[in-house]
C-alpha cells in the first residue's frame, strides 16, 4: 500500500508551505521585502494500464488507461515582486521607489547588492548608505555645512551649501533584471543576481521603463495579512486531510494483519 508514503509527501509539502507563510507573516513590517508562494508539482506515475495501448487485433486504443501518483514535490519558492504600499516617515534620507527598478549597493566583498529598501544614511564621510553602512552605488557625498537635502524623482540629489547656493551632487541609477523573480535573496533586504535573472541594466529613475524615486516615504512589504491567514488555514487543513489518510491507511494494514 503506498498510501501511507503519498500522504507523507504531502504533509512535507504543507508543512513547508507553513513556513513560507510564517516568514511572509514575520516580514509584515519589513521595509521592500517581498513575500514568497510556495509552488507543488505531482511526483512520477506508475502506469498500470498505458493510455493509447492496443487492446485487440484490430486496433482498438485504451482511452485513458490507469496511472497512480507517487504524492507531491516542492517546484520553487516563487518570489512575488509587486509594488508595496508607501508610507510617508518624514525623513529627507528615505527614498522609495514607485515602479520598477531596485538601489544598487555595494558589498563589502566586491559583489553588488540590489534592494527595494531605501532606508539610508550617511555615515563619518557624508556618503550616503544603508543601515548596514555599506555604500550606495553610485556614492554621493554630501558636505557636512549642506542643508536641505532634496531628491527628486529622476534621483538628482541637491543640496544647499554653507553660502545658500544649491549644489547638485550626483544622481541615484536604479537597475533592472529580466527576470526579477530569479534574483537571490541573502538577507538584510538584499539580492544577488543570477543566471536566472539576468544582468542588470542601469538607467535613471523615471526614464522609460523604471520607477521614480519618492523622497521622505518608505516601500513597505507587499504582504496582505487576510491572504496569508487564509492560506495558512487551507494549508492547514491539507495537512490535516494527509494525516488522516496515513491513519486510515494504517487501519487498513492493522485489519489485514489481523485476518485469519
Amino acid at each position: 500500500m503506498k498510501a501511507l508514503h503519498i500522504a507523507a509527501t504531502g504533509m512535507k509539502a504543507q508543512e513547508l508551505n507553513v513556513e513560507v507563510i510564517s516568514n511572509n507573516v514575520a516580514n509584515m513590517r519589513t521595509t521592500g521585502y517581498k513575500k514568497q508562494r510556495a509552488d507543488f508539482q505531482d511526483l512520477l506515475y506508475q502506469n498500470l494500464r498505458r493510455m493509447g495501448a492496443e487492446t485487440s487485433t484490430t486496433g482498438t486504443i485504451v482511452p485513458t488507461g490507469v496511472q497512480i501518483g507517487s504524492g507531491v514535490k516542492t517546484a520553487a519558492t516563487a518570489r512575488i515582486m509587486t509594488q508595496g504600499t508607501l508610507e510617508a516617515t518624514g525623513k529627507e534620507l528615505d527614498v522609495a521607489i514607485r515602479g520598477e527598478g531596485f538601489f544598487q549597493i555595494q558589498l563589502p566583498d566586491g559583489n553588488t547588492g540590489y534592494t527595494r529598501d531605501g532606508s539610508f544614511e550617511r555615515d563619518a564621510n557624508g556618503t550616503i548608505v544603508t543601515i548596514d553602512g555599506y555604500t550606495v552605488d553610485p556614492g554621493i557625498d554630501i558636505p557636512e555645512d549642506s542643508r536641505d537635502i532634496t531628491i527628486s524623482s529622476d534621483g538628482t540629489v541637491q543640496v544647499i551649501d554653507g553660502n545658500g547656493a544649491t549644489n547638485n551632487l550626483g544622481q541615484i541609477q536604479l537597475a533592472r533584471f529580466v527576470n526579477k523573480s530569479g534574483l537571490e535573496a541573502i538577507g538584510d533586504n538584499l539580492y544577488l543576481e543570477t543566471d536566472a535573472s539576468g544582468a542588470p541594466q542601469i538607467d535613471s529613475p523615471g526614464t522609460d521603463g523604471y520607477g521614480d524615486l519618492q523622497q521622505s516615504y518608505l516601500e513597505m512589504a507587499n504582504v496582505d495579512a487576510v491572504t496569508e491567514i487564509a492560506d495558512l488555514i487551507s494549508a492547514q487543513r491539507a495537512y490535516e486531510m494527509n494525516s488522516r489518510i496515513i491513519q486510515a491507511a494504517d487501519e487498513m494494514y492493522s485489519t489485514t494483519t489481523n485476518i485469519r
